[in-house]
Order: structure tokens, then C-alpha cells, then sequence
């Protein structure tokens, strides 16, 4: 059995990308027994304000989640939600403990593809947050028009309603190629439902997933392969 780190994880914004995410986590962890697996604590809760709406309160409730993960034993924290970030230095000084941060594993990601140029596919918060970490590695953005953007939106909450049909997966991987069209050498999911309804066989150029790649770290983390990060905003 090998020693490691208790991740906590803030879920539940929606349901299902979380479970996606917890699948991963399962899924890169190398195990021979139950007792090889990380333990994980995690609070799936819908119920967080939606993080779109200004002043719609998320900051207090994500914070009193990690507060709560970190009660009942978390080590590290993830979050499985791309713009729950904005609300990063406020969980960390909450709970008392590293974050393992969705969007700079993502920046770094694009970063390492070689492009120069990355297309984000996410919400409003979550482009504020790309367009900083991406301009930290020198990197240009690409995003949709307002109403593609619209459009995307409009498609996001009805993933999140449970609609992961052909048509959602069509319409995906149209904005994905609008990203690719006006410039984009990359495009990054950065919104946890998007690999719900897009992989790599439907994008132009190289996809990032941002939530694959947060579950690779949070295996290496926590069994020690990586080191933990160090703890912000504290």
C-alpha cells in the first residue's frame, strides 16, 4: 500500500463534469489493490451560486466547502470547475492548504504544445483568468465573438442539463473550429463540461483538457511524484 497525500476536491459545478473528473483521478492512478488508490474527500455541491452571475455570492460558499475538506482531512485541494479559480486565494486561506490550480496546468499545457496562439473555450471569468496565466508563458489568445460567445454559453447550461447528444457535439466542435479559423495553434476546454461533448478526434488542432491534466497532477501530488504546491494567498 503506498503512502499519500488526502486530496480534497470542490465538485459539484455541474454534477457530472465532477464525476467525469473523479473518473480520471481513478483512471491515471496506478493500483494493484483499493488500498493503492489516493484517498479522496470530496463535496459535489450543486448548490454553489453560479459562478457567471457578479456578485452572486460562490466566493463565501466555495470557501466554507474548503474549510469543510480541510476539517475532515484534506492535504491539498482541486477544484473541478475552470471559473470557481477566481475564488482560488480566498478557498486557500480558509482552508489553510495548497491549491493545485486548474488554469495554470492549462496555461502551461498550451505553452507546451508549441503554440503560440491558444483559443479558450470557456465562460467570461474563466477567458479573465486564461488570458493572465497564458500572457505569463508569452502567449496570444483567441476567442469566439460575442455571439458565438452567447452561443457557447447557451450550449454550456444545456450540457449541464444533461443534453450530450450528436447536435451538442456538433455545435462544440463548430466553435472549436472558429477558434482554429481565426488563429487559434491550440484550443483549451476551459470549461469542465466541455470534453463532455468534445475530444481530440473533433478539434483541428491539439485540444488541452485542463480537468484531464489537473487529475494527472493531483495522482502525482498526492503520491509524492510532484512536489505540492505552495500555498497562496494566504
Amino acid at each position: 500500500m503506498m503512502e499519500s497525500l488526502t486530496l480534497g476536491v470542490l465538485g459539484g459545478m455541474g454534477p457530472a463534469a465532477t464525476l467525469d473528473f473523479l473518473a480520471k483521478i481513478q483512471a491515471f492512478t496506478p493500483a494493484e489493490s483499493d488500498q493503492d488508490h489516493i484517498r479522496v474527500i470530496v463535496d459535489i455541491n450543486p448548490k454553489v451560486p453560479d459562478r457567471n452571475v457578479a456578485g452572486s455570492g460562490a466566493g463565501p460558499v466555495l470557501a466554507e466547502m474548503a474549510g469543510a475538506l480541510a476539517w475532515a482531512g484534506a492535504e491539498v485541494l482541486a477544484i473541478a470547475c475552470n471559473t470557481a479559480h477566481a475564488h482560488a486565494d480566498l478557498i486557500q486561506r480558509a482552508s489553510g492548504l495548497p491549491l493545485i490550480d486548474m488554469i495554470e496546468t492549462g496555461a502551461r499545457a498550451a505553452r507546451e504544445t508549441g503554440a503560440m496562439r491558444a483559443g479558450v473555450l470557456g465562460t467570461k471569468g474563466a477567458i479573465k483568468l486564461y488570458r493572465e496565466y497564458l500572457a505569463a508563458q508569452a502567449m496570444g489568445m483567441v476567442t469566439l465573438d460575442p455571439e458565438r460567445q452567447q452561443g457557447f454559453m447557451d450550449l454550456l447550461y444545456r450540457i449541464k442539463a444533461g443534453a450530450t447528444g450528436p447536435a451538442e457535439r456538433r455545435e462544440m466542435k463548430a466553435y472549436a473550429d472558429a477558434l482554429a479559423t481565426a488563429g487559434a495553434e491550440t484550443v483549451i476546454a476551459g470549461c469542465t463540461e466541455v470534453p463532455l461533448v468534445l475530444s481530440q478526434e473533433d478539434s483541428r488542432v491539439e485540444l488541452v483538457d485542463p480537468g484531464e491534466l489537473l487529475a494527472k497532477r493531483c495522482v502525482a501530488v498526492c503520491l509524492g511524484w510532484e512536489a505540492a504546491p505552495q500555498l497562496h494567498g494566504v
